[in-house]
């Protein structure tokens, strides 16, 4: 079997290469996944200041939400 041999400074070039061309492809992916990065930090945060925030009741929250609060 014939092995193919490329420089390695080549090679790193072309996965760049190869890279930005699927991204500028499918930017819509890459909105996607940044939104979900967003939005997954943002449910983080959210988890870790209510872990010592004051305890609230459902009917309280759902008051916020539908905007009656």
């Amino acid at each position: 079997m014939a092995t193919a041999t490329i420089e390695e400074g080549k090679l790193k070039d072309l996965i760049k290469t190869a890279l930005i061309e699927v991204l500028d492809a499918r930017r819509d992916l890459m909105q996607e996944i940044v939104e979900e990065v967003i939005e997954d930090f943002a449910f983080s945060r959210a988890i870790e200041q209510g872990m010592t925030s004051d305890k609230v009741s459902r009917g309280e929250v759902f008051a916020i939400l539908e905007g009656k609060k």
